[in-house]
């Protein structure tokens, strides 16, 4: 006989969902609350919302707050079974009793959004969880997508790109690919010193460096930063293709979108100036940079269709379908 299922608790008020998602994004992400003020205010507060989802589950994954102060999480099975059982709920459209998952329903609910994407995100807690460090650089480039792929493409259909143009949430998902690396990039120091290394083995291998702790001899400090160069090179590949992507958006996604995608990508930029220096003294942009490229932005939206025709891009990895 099946058990019958339990009735999902209706989701709190929408303006108040809404409010906590905009002080989540306010205290965690500087440069993605000065992007999200360039949407149309239904977007902005949408994509508030799904922010908001993949911070705590960043957050409870990690034993973050708000992606600051990392800890070592002594029960991480504990906390990607809660991930799990709150998102199934949320995806339900169901309340959680948390905020930021119930943010999700609400954006799932407004924006029909794929389940599957949601689930591909998780799936880069799931690898965090278990050790993960890659092999190859395939490899890499298959977390970056699980854990920052992934969402540039919600945040492309929470910017009203249709869930079937797949060329352009391909074009979304370079963006994640760009920020993911540049953060890889500029973290190499810090995540060794967790223990943990997100720089291909195959790399490390090559550039004579025997293992994660080795990361941090300072003797390998000109080769630690030639990988960061490598991995800054590369998130700026995925920038330029990202950006052929903007001319599918409305107006003020578009100025969103490149906004963000300059802001960011002044860090691969500045981990492939400063080298090994950049493992020293953590790459950071100010607020009048920021404020720049929101300035700039704007005048790249104007001419995007004419800056960045839809050319194929080369190589260097497929987001899987």
């Amino acid at each position: 006989m099946d058990r019958p299922q339990r009735a999902l608790t209706p989701l709190p008020d929408r303006t108040w969902l809404v409010a906590q998602a905009r002080d989540s994004i306010a205290r965690g992400s500087k440069s993605f609350a000065m992007a999200s003020r360039l949407f149309d205010r239904a977007t902005r507060e949408r994509a508030w919302m799904l922010y908001a989802w993949c911070r705590a589950c960043d957050d409870l994954a990690d034993g973050q707050d708000l992606g600051m102060e990392r800890h070592v999480v002594a029960d991480p099975h504990a906390r990607l079974a809660e991930i799990r059982e709150r998102t199934t709920t949320a995806l339900a459209g169901g309340a959680t009793g948390d905020p930021a998952f119930d943010a999700l329903a609400q954006v799932v609910a407004e924006c029909d959004l794929p389940a599957r994407y949601a689930w591909d995100l998780v799936e880069g807690f799931v690898l965090d969880t278990e050790g993960f460090q890659p092999q190859s650089e395939a490899d890499m480039l298959r977390y970056c997508y699980h854990v920052a792929g992934s969402v540039g493409v919600m945040m492309a259909i929470v910017m009203g790109v249709d869930p079937a143009d797949q060329l352009t949430l391909d074009r979304a998902c370079d963006l994640g690919l760009a920020f993911q690396l540049a953060n890889i990039a500029r973290d190499i120091g810090e995540d060794a010193a967790f223990g943990r290394c997100y720089l291909p083995a195959d790399w490390l291998a090559e550039a004579g460096i025997a293992d994660v702790a080795a990361i941090l001899d300072p003797a390998n400090a000109d080769a630690v930063g030639a990988l960061g160069q490598r991995l800054g090179a590369m998130a700026e590949h995925y920038e330029r293709s990202a950006r052929r992507g903007t001319p599918a958006l409305a107006r003020r996604p578009a100025w969103a979108v490149l906004s963000a995608a300059g802001i960011y990508g002044d860090i691969a930029r500045r981990v492939r100036w400063r080298g090994a220096d950049a493992l020293l003294n953590r790459v950071v942009t100010s607020g009048e940079e920021k404020l720049a490229w929101v300035i700039k932005a704007g005048l790249q939206t104007l001419g995007r269709r004419a800056l960045y025709p839809d050319r194929p891009r080369v190589g260097l990895w497929t987001r899987p379908r």
